[in-house]
C-alpha cells in the first residue's frame, strides 16, 4: 500500500529537489526512496522506473523554466527582452542545479504537458525574435543559437569552467550583446 499523502506529483517534486541537492547524475530510485522515507518497491507504485522519473522530472523543470522565461519576456522587445530572458534562463540554472539538466531532454509526444511546456519555452525565443524580424526557418536556427549560447555559458559556469581573470557576468553580457548584433544583422 503507498504511504498515505505520497502522490506522484509529490514524488517528482521531491526528486526535483534531491536533484538540487546531489546533481542530476546522481540521483537514484534508491535515493529518493530513502528520501521519502518508503523501501524502493513501494516508490514503483509511484513512477514506472528510472526513465520515467527523468521524463517526469523533465516536464516539471521544462514548464518551471517555461514560466521563468514568459514572464521576463513579458512587455519587453527587442534587446531588453532578449536580455531578460537569458538573465532567466540562467537564474533558473543557478537556482536549481540539479532539475536545469532534465530542461534538455525532448519532451514526450505522449506526454501533452510536457509537450506544452516545451512550446511554451520555445514560444517565449520566437517572440523575442519576431522583434528581430525573424520567423520560420531563421526563428529556428536563431532559437538553436540563443538555445546553444546559453546553455553552452550556464553549463560551463556550473562546472566551473571559467578561469580566466574576467568578470563573469561582464562575459555573460558581452555574449548576449553578441547574440542581439547577430539577430539584429541576420541574414536569411
Amino acid at each position: 500500500m503507498p504511504r498515505a499523502g505520497l502522490t506522484p506529483q509529490a514524488v517528482v517534486r521531491e526528486a526535483a529537489r534531491l536533484a538540487d541537492e546531489v546533481g542530476y547524475e546522481r540521483l537514484t530510485l534508491a535515493a529518493l526512496a530513502g528520501r521519502l522515507g518508503v523501501a524502493l518497491p513501494s516508490l514503483y507504485k509511484h513512477v514506472k522506473g528510472a526513465d520515467a522519473l527523468a521524463q517526469r522530472l523533465s516536464a516539471l523543470a521544462t514548464a518551471e523554466l517555461a514560466t521563468e522565461l514568459t514572464t521576463a519576456a513579458a512587455g519587453r522587445a527587442g534587446f531588453d527582452a532578449l536580455r531578460a530572458v537569458a538573465a532567466a534562463y540562467r537564474g533558473y540554472a543557478r537556482r536549481h542545479p540539479g532539475r536545469y539538466p532534465a530542461t534538455q531532454r525532448v519532451p514526450d509526444p505522449a506526454d501533452p504537458e510536457h509537450v506544452a511546456a516545451g512550446e511554451r519555452a520555445v514560444g517565449a525565443i520566437y517572440a523575442i525574435l519576431l522583434g528581430y524580424g525573424l520567423s520560420g526557418d531563421a526563428a529556428v536556427d536563431a532559437t538553436r543559437m540563443f538555445r546553444s549560447a546559453v546553455h553552452g555559458f550556464v553549463s560551463l559556469e556550473a562546472a566551473g569552467g571559467f578561469g580566466l581573470p574576467r568578470d563573469i557576468d561582464r562575459s555573460f553580457d558581452q555574449m548576449v550583446a553578441a547574440l542581439d548584433t547577430a539577430y539584429r544583422d541576420w541574414r536569411s
